[in-house]
């Protein structure tokens, strides 16, 4: 079971950027990694856009928000542009880091699948912080809200 203060599972996953991105090119930085279940749909289109807004504040306090799904590229690419998101959405359609991040299980009347967890990892690869069963509405803002807390400390 992945606890805070644990060492992050590492990664090697296709972004929206066309690139190969893995854990160790976001050393230095704080991570905000978020998993969800699917482009385009009502609570992840909300979660996305939310980030939106929030992801240049969370950049100028150091930090770079990830977004991981089962979707392919193309589809990562379509959403980009439809809601204008402006950070990097990771594909992994094995599941293989989603379920090394313990975010995929059962949801409920929707069946087994990409649960909406977001993981906050520090500069040197270490999980500060967990967010399990995430409302979209105004997570954004409550990553924000942790990550400028960090950066007063």
């Amino acid at each position: 079971m992945i606890k805070e203060g644990a060492k992050a599972p590492d990664f090697k996953l296709e972004g929206s950027d066309g690139k190969s991105h893995k854990l160790a090119d976001f050393r230095g930085r704080t991570l905000v990694l978020y998993f969800y279940p699917r482009d385009d749909t009502p609570g992840c289109t909300i979660e996305a856009k939310e980030f939106t807004k929030c992801s240049a504040d969370i950049e100028k306090a150091g930090g770079s928000v990830v977004g991981v799904s089962k979707d392919d590229i193309k589809s990562h690419g379509k959403f980009c542009g439809k809601y204008g998101i402006n950070f990097l959405l990771l594909s992994d359609p094995t599941l293989d880091t989603i379920k090394a991040y313990e975010s995929y299980g059962d949801r409920g009347i929707f069946g087994m699948g990409t649960l909406r967890k977001t993981y906050i990892i520090d500069k040197d690869g270490a999980i500060i912080k967990i967010y399990d069963k995430v409302k979209p509405a105004g997570h954004g803002a409550e990553v924000l809200s942790f990550i400028k807390g960090m950066a007063q400390r």
